[in-house]
């Protein structure tokens, strides 16, 4: 269950990343309000996993998990770049994701 807790907590990690981008500066009053329900969401449910898994362990994968989906809905959402190099990086990042989670 922590595992799945720590997933999510990526995911919202990722929702207040990119709502960052919608709120023009903290001045469009529903993006914000959104973007700060995900930032709080995020942080619950990652310190509901660290009750059981390694905070070292937890606090990485729960920021890749952010990064990686943020670069990703950057691309898809926003038009940020998408170069080889970035995506070469990103898989980097996954697979540093996926040697925490095996070696925990």
């Amino acid at each position: 269950m922590a595992w799945f807790l720590l997933f999510l907590a990526g995911l919202f990690e990722c929702g207040w990343a990119i709502g960052l981008k919608y709120t023009d500066g903290f001045t469009r009053p529903m993006p914000t309000i959104l973007t700060v329900i995900s930032m709080v969401v995020s942080v619950i449910l990652l310190g509901l996993a660290v009750k059981t898994l390694p905070i070292g362990t937890a606090y990485a994968i729960w920021t890749g998990i952010g990064t990686v989906g943020t670069v990703l809905l950057g691309v898809w959402l926003l038009g940020d770049a998408a170069s080889a190099s970035r995506l070469i990086c990103i898989t980097l990042i996954v697979a540093g994701i996926a040697g925490l989670k095996l070696t925990a």
